[in-house]
């Protein structure tokens, strides 16, 4: 039964993962030259404006404000080095957010591990609905964490994505459509099933270190998210891609200890953070700040200015 389980997963994922190496052709006009070592998209895309202003007059405001959309990002992210200075209020609540994430997922599998207690004369809920569980953890486990997890809207009702449209993207990214593919049909039922099988090897516990290193996992993840796609911090973003590869692995080796089948099935969601690890770190490379520089891999403000980043019940 494992084996032709695999066999289907395994299918799936070659599918999933073919799919995002088909190079995608790029929408923008814009082009890109070489300049010591990183791409110079600013200089073409002035280039470009200024001819559209020569020839069409008229033209020169919708140039501008053109001009203004394609690099909102990096011009947000930072106008000069100089001017910008560590976002220590970020980085503190990064990290109370991810505290008090993994605290109320622990306390509440701990809940319902004492719900589910022999000696409270309550029985313990049938697999399906342990697997359930844990599906609805891997796709809705931000509403744990106070943070703003906004996912993107890819695009509805004919607004900007955010996290997609507004960056120059790689050219083997895949279509928006596919992530939550990815997300609600692969990813979500390995995490649940791989868990399952945790739950019935340790004793039929919720609350469990191991299983506990997958809702860290989770965690960082979310955080993540807000970082990526809320805030669009894209060298802060680097940086956390890199925790929540090196959580999702620790998770897979911990998975593994306590059984292999459940270890490997985890692995293959591993494949895929491995991938959108490297999406992320090239969409970086391909977003030079305004003055060229790549954004620095930790968030930074403006000075004199307050932070961006935000809990659910802060004004903006």
């Amino acid at each position: 039964m494992r084996v032709k389980f695999t066999s289907v997963v395994a299918f799936l994922c070659g599918i999933t993962l073919s799919a995002a190496l088909v190079p995608l052709q790029s929408k923008t006009a814009v082009s890109f030259t070489r300049r010591s070592g990183f791409v110079d998209i600013h200089a073409n895309r002035h280039k470009m404006l200024a001819q559209r202003s020569k020839g069409r007059p008229e033209k020169a405001f919708e140039g501008e404000s053109f001009e203004r959309s394609t690099t909102s990002l990096s011009m947000s992210a930072s106008a000069s080095n100089e001017s910008k200075e560590v976002d220590i209020e970020a980085v503190g609540k990064y990290f109370v957010s991810a505290g008090i994430e993994i605290v109320l997922l622990a306390v509440f599998l701990r809940l319902v591990d004492t719900g589910m207690s022999p000696e409270r004369g309550m029985s313990e809920l049938p697999l399906p609905v342990i697997t359930a569980l844990f599906y609805g953890l891997s796709l809705k486990s931000r509403v744990f964490n106070p943070l703003n997890n906004q996912r993107p809207n890819l695009g509805k009702d004919d607004k900007p994505a955010k996290g997609f449209g507004d960056r120059v993207m790689p050219s083997w990214t895949p279509p928006g459509v596919f992530f939550p593919i990815l997300w609600i049909f692969i990813n979500a039922p390995l995490r649940a099933y791989s868990t399952t099988l945790i739950y019935e090897a340790n004793g039929h516990v919720l609350c469990d270190p191991v299983i506990l290193c997958l809702m860290w996992h989770l965690t960082c993840g979310d955080v993540w998210n807000t970082i990526n796609n809320t805030e669009r911090r894209l060298g802060a973003s680097v940086a956390g891609v890199a925790t929540v590869w090196l959580s999702v692995w620790y998770a897979i080796y911990r998975y593994y200890e306590v059984d292999p089948f459940a270890g490997k099935l985890l692995g293959l969601t591993g494949v895929w953070i491995t991938i959108a690890a490297a999406l992320v770190t090239d969409t970086w490379r391909l977003n030079p700040m305004a003055d060229g520089n790549l954004d620095v891999l930790y968030p930074v403000k403006s000075v004199g200015e307050g932070s961006k980043t935000k809990f659910f019940f802060e004004e903006e």
